[in-house]
């Protein structure tokens, strides 16, 4: 691999690196992701972002997680790339479009505490997920073995697929271990992201999130937004919700079914260098 400039930057302790394709020359298939992921002998990420030009959008990003496979969407993610467009003069605006593989996500930032993310309008369709069912349900009940009742799970697409279980204590439940059983279910074709929710009260809750292709993170923005959607089509919170992570706190916006989300959160640079 050619020596690439690179930069580590996180959101709330979901850590990415992120490349820029614009001002350097890059081989998409000549970067080892894995190795690059790995936090003992490379440089360690959760998802590796590689800024790219756009004809749809005023930038693009590329999204691989730690285990190389590719991700279609990001909210912690695109505004850490929001935050490095601006930081490095890429763009002079303070609202960038970026086309990712679920579509083109609008960010703007007000500052780099509060980059705002329209993260677009959930989708429940089962087909559109994907996810195997029959029909739109607030609530799926999904059997993981043959020895416990089923699970109840809020399945939902914020462009990625994400099932929500609400869970009564965070600090108790294991998260990795259903976690890693609820995302590689078979009922769902390209996995699933999930999200173990903590309602505290209707305007916040506690979130953990087992991401599909890169494990229990500190957070995750599209999980977040989809934490909240399910609790707001299930008539437990409000239109405006403080998540609550393990390094501090998000805010999910959502109206109605026909409105994009609003995802509003820091993006925070760590260090520069180059690999």
């Amino acid at each position: 691999m050619n020596t690439l400039n690179f930069s580590k930057m996180h959101g709330l302790g979901n850590d990415f690196v992120i490349i820029d394709g614009i001002s350097q020359s890059i081989h998409r298939k000549k970067i080892p992701v894995q190795a690059l992921a790995n936090r003992h002998t490379g440089i360690g990420f959760d998802q590796l972002l590689l800024i790219l030009p756009s004809k749809k959008a005023d930038f693009a990003c590329t999204i691989f997680n730690s285990d190389g496979t590719e991700a279609e969407q990001c909210g912690n993610g695109m505004r850490c790339v929001a935050r490095f467009i601006h930081e490095h003069h890429l763009s002079a605006k303070k609202s960038i479009t970026i086309e990712t593989k679920a579509g083109i996500i609008e960010t703007f930032i007000d500052d780099y505490e509060n980059i705002r993310v329209n993260m677009g309008v959930p989708r429940f369709e089962p087909f559109d997920i994907p996810f195997n069912a029959d029909r739109v349900r607030h609530l799926y009940e999904i059997p993981l073995d043959d020895n416990q009742p089923g699970l109840a799970l809020a399945v939902l697409s914020m462009g990625n697929p994400h099932a929500i279980l609400q869970v009564t204590s965070l600090r108790e439940f294991p998260v990795a271990k259903f976690g890693s059983m609820i995302s590689t279910h078979p009922l769902f074709p390209k996995g699933t992201n999930v999200g173990f929710m903590e309602i505290l009260t209707p305007n916040h809750i506690r979130l953990r999130t087992f991401e599909r292709g890169a494990g229990d993170t500190l957070a995750c923005g599209s999980n977040a937004c989809a934490a909240v959607v399910s609790g707001i089509r299930n008539n437990l919170l409000e239109k405006y919700v403080k998540v609550e992570l393990p390094l501090g706190n998000l805010w999910v916006k959502w109206e109605n079914e026909k409105d994009s989300v609003m995802l509003i959160g820091p993006a925070t640079h760590v260090f520069s260098g180059r690999t």
